[in-house]
């Protein structure tokens, strides 16, 4: 088998402007064109105004399938039951596998209600509620991604999401029917094959047929995502999703196949998709440059690794392991491998990443699917200040406030002094009245 002998961007933290130039590597502006941004708006107009014969006639032009009536693009209860009856023992096995440890971990992270009461009476606290309907995208169209589905779905039921709706685009051959099987299992009570912005906004709007929503939650393709933006506010999102991201720090003592392949296996996404290898021994980064060199021939999507690799992959060489993580937590991936004899020292050092993987045996690609955490994360830097999807992110918190007499006249006086500070007088006088015995 021939070596590719790719070319991949080399950096040095040593070199003069190596912040500058990896900013440009990395490349994390948003650019979304005009047309883009026309499009999707008036796809979300006509959805609003026109309901499900919009999302009709959009679903044929984009998805190239033609449906005559909603009904065509609803997938009742019965028919994902089929699908997950249809499918082969062991790929029930390993769906059912992966849906009990995703639930496993992600009932850790439940919130629970709680209050304290204070020394005169007054009680406060917080009480956390889920949401009712939530809306779920699962990506698909040129693949399906029955393992998204339950990470978007099963920390939903978790979290008591009584309607879960779910939708896809139109199934990719045979292989849709794991899709469909996986929301038998997820718990989603409603499935619609139905893709691109129009879904988007027939979750945010509500149609005819598919009543809104209060939160859509799942990545997607640059429409999805302009879509997404676009609703905000209308109805809650998750987060704002980019290409796929995996940084790895690695100490130069793990095999250097492994590294290559860790790296194929978010290049392999698509050509958008960015591969960081971190380390300070440059011999080890040459050895995993010829892993990838010889590897990169026998796979499958070698044409998208290629090109993902040679215009977004990077090789960051450091002077030890402390500047690789200030390196990560300035590039603040998706993915974070330590592939390092002792993970454990460095962890308290990485500030920014939403998922970090420990260890040389925690391949990345074991939390794409089972290890239990949700795949859904952060993309593009906003590891900063966006966290992993989780139980939360279908949850709701009211403040609880219950002030006893001898409470409110406590903090009437407070409250009184700053509200006409603010010159808010109302304020003031609304406090001032519980300063009045009741019996006067």
């Amino acid at each position: 088998m021939p070596n590719s002998n790719i070319t991949l961007n080399r950096l040095n933290t040593s070199e003069p402007d190596f912040e500058g130039r990896l900013a440009k590597l990395l490349q994390r502006e948003m650019i979304v064109s005009d047309e883009v941004t026309t499009i999707v708006s008036d796809i979300l107009q006509q959805v609003r105004v026109r309901g499900d014969a919009a999302v009709l006639e959009y679903t044929s032009q984009f998805d190239a399938f033609k449906a005559e009536t909603m009904g065509d693009l609803l997938v009742p209860p019965e028919l994902m039951q089929e699908a997950l009856d249809s499918i082969s023992k062991e790929q029930r096995d390993a769906l059912s596998h992966a849906v009990e440890r995703i639930r496993t971990y992600h009932e850790k992270q439940k919130q629970e209600s709680w209050t304290y009461q204070e020394a005169d009476g007054s009680v406060y606290g917080q009480k956390i509620s889920p949401l009712k309907r939530v809306g779920v995208y699962v990506p698909g169209g040129k693949a399906n991604y029955p393992s998204s589905m339950l990470m978007l779905a099963i920390p939903a039921q978790v979290a008591g999401v009584k309607e879960i709706v779910a939708t896809v685009p139109t199934a990719y051959g045979e292989e849709g029917r794991l899709v469909f099987a996986a929301a038998a299992l997820a718990g989603v009570t409603e499935l619609y094959t139905i893709g691109g912005a129009q879904a988007i906004a027939a979750l945010a709007y509500g149609t005819e047929t598919i009543k809104k929503v209060d939160k859509i939650a799942g990545p997607g393709n640059i429409f999805v995502t302009v879509a997404k933006k676009l609703v905000f506010g209308e109805v809650g999102i998750d987060m704002i999703a980019g290409p796929s991201e995996l940084t790895i720090i690695c100490d130069g003592k793990t095999n250097p196949d492994w590294i290559a392949m860790d790296l194929f296996s978010q290049a392999e996404h698509d050509e958008q998709a960015q591969s960081i290898l971190i380390a300070s021994d440059a011999g080890f980064l040459e050895e995993v440059k010829k892993s990838v060199d010889r590897l990169l021939p026998t796979m499958r999507r070698r044409a998208i690794i290629s090109e993902s690799m040679s215009s977004r992959g990077i090789f960051i060489q450091v002077k030890d392991l402390q500047e690789a993580a200030e390196v990560s937590n300035l590039i603040a991936p998706e993915h974070l491998e330590i592939s390092v004899a002792d993970p454990d020292a460095l962890l308290d050092s990485i500030d920014n990443a939403g998922a970090i993987f420990m260890g040389r045996y925690s391949a990345e690609a074991l939390g794409d699917y089972c290890a239990g955490p949700s795949h859904v994360l952060p993309t593009s830097g906003s590891a900063k200040f966006f966290s992993a999807l989780g139980v939360y992110d279908f949850q709701k918190r009211s403040s609880i406030i219950n002030c006893s007499e001898a409470g409110a006249h406590v903090l009437a006086g407070t409250a009184s002094v700053i509200a006409r500070d603010e010159h808010l007088e109302a304020h003031a006088l609304s406090a001032e009245y519980r300063l009045k015995r009741s019996d006067s």
